[in-house]
């Protein structure tokens, strides 16, 4: 297993099968449209609020990190030139490579030592201070006796030289260093260590709000039972839950009817919500298909809002555009098809265009068994990534397949020109 490149090295990515788009094309047109989120203003969050957010600024150390020379051990600090023996020892009645020191007052972390004078160890504890005068750390268990006398008394140290068990000041970081970019992710270690640098607040780029709209007659909530021909609505749960995984703030509307002006209605009552309430982005699941009721399509007739088939399986049928001033994506209604379109066409570009969420790793592996693809399209298998490094496939392609979802870590990105696969193929994986 090793990191894949990403799908727009591969050639074949940007191609057209017969009246098909190519999904990096797609995934290029859903940058033209969301770019303007990029330039929402930023927001000055509390640490504690700004985990999987993106920074919406450089930041710069206003210190350094270590903020002074201190100790790596517990330990003896020391002045290597008090060695008289040099690194290859003092021989004396202390035995091969010991020498003698008067031991100073103790330096526990947070305090500011004395100076120390030559012929002198000072106990130091980690992360404390190191004392001026001293240029080394001898660990307390190499010391005789193993372990810290009274101040005053002695102990026989090994030689060591300058440096030693010692972390020098910005050893880490340098102030006024830029130590995070613009547009980078907040994680737990980034979050650290602007802790670390005494910040308070971070400038953030605000999470995206997601209204998710599920259409469809044939959909029942969950909980009540079913009449004849209905579905529980998954797709408004399974999004949502992911746009929330992933940082972003996300409602879920459904409109449980095939009537086109049902669905109109609720677009247009998103549309006209006040500046700071109205959503960043709507994401509706069904309806996109070539069928004869589909809702969506019918519903945002006269609204700049194109429908494509991408080179794409599962996930051909796509819709994206503006209804009266707000960005719009129409994902298809199968659950698989519409999780795989967040996955791969709206993930991958909010990702770039706002740095959060995250995009998704990718690696590649050997396949555990053959495979077959249609000619001409992207194919996303869901999978399991062994221990091993090999990657085996759950479930078919089918994209109702919610059981395989759920049983997979992974997805196989099986590239348009390749409608057959041999067990141990290489192949890019994006781990979930």
């Amino acid at each position: 297993m090793r990191e894949a490149a990403t799908p727009e090295a591969h050639p074949h990515a940007h191609a057209h099968v017969g009246e098909r788009r190519g999904v990096s094309e797609h995934r290029a047109r859903l940058a033209e449209l969301l770019a303007p989120l990029a330039a929402r203003p930023a927001e000055e969050w509390p640490l504690r609020d700004a985990l999987g957010t993106a920074l919406a600024a450089d930041l710069v150390a206003p210190m350094s990190l270590p903020p002074f020379d201190n100790s790596q051990m517990d330990g003896f600090a020391v002045c290597s030139a008090d060695f008289s023996g040099g690194l290859d020892g003092a021989p004396g009645h202390l035995g091969p490579g010991l020498q003698e020191f008067r031991v100073a007052a103790a330096i526990p972390a947070g305090t500011v030592p004395r100076r120390l004078t030559s012929g002198h160890a000072a106990p130091i504890m980690t992360g404390a201070v190191m004392p001026a005068g001293a240029d080394a750390v001898v660990p307390v268990e190499r010391a005789v006796p193993s372990g810290f006398p009274e101040e005053g008394g002695t102990v026989a140290l090994p030689p060591v030289g300058a440096g030693t068990y010692v972390r020098p000041a910005a050893s880490d970081v340098e102030a006024g260093a830029v130590v995070l970019r613009s547009g980078t992710p907040l994680g737990a270690p980034q979050i650290g260590l602007a802790a670390g640098l005494g910040l308070e607040t971070v400038p953030v780029r605000p999470p995206l709000r997601v209204v998710l709209v599920s259409t469809g007659a044939e959909l029942a909530p969950p909980g009540v039972p079913l009449r004849p021909g209905q579905i529980y609505d998954a797709n408004g749960t399974l999004l949502g839950a992911a746009l929330r995984e992933a940082g972003l703030v996300a409602v879920n509307v459904v409109v449980r009817s095939d009537k086109p002006s049902e669905l109109r209605n609720e677009l247009e009552a998103l549309a006209s919500l006040g500046e700071n309430h109205r959503p960043d982005l709507v994401v509706t699941t069904g309806g996109v298909s070539k069928g004869a009721f589909e809702a969506t399509k019918l519903a945002l007739e006269g609204h700049e809002v194109e429908f494509v088939h991408l080179a794409m399986q599962p996930g051909g049928p796509q819709g994206l555009g503006s209804f009266s001033g707000v960005p719009i994506v129409a994902f298809p209604g199968n659950p698989v098809s519409c999780w795989v379109s967040w996955e791969v066409l709206l993930r991958p570009v909010l990702a770039g265009l706002l740095g959060a969420p995250t995009a998704r790793r990718r690696v590649r592996a050997a396949l555990a068994e053959p495979l077959e693809s249609p000619a001409g399209k992207l194919q996303v298998r869901r999978a399991r990534l062994r221990a091993d490094g090999v990657v085996e496939l759950v479930g078919g392609p089918d994209s109702h397949l919610l059981g395989a979802l759920a049983a997979s870590d992974a997805l196989v990105m099986v590239p348009e020109d390749a409608a057959r696969l041999p067990a141990g193929a290489d192949v890019e994986v994006w781990l979930l």
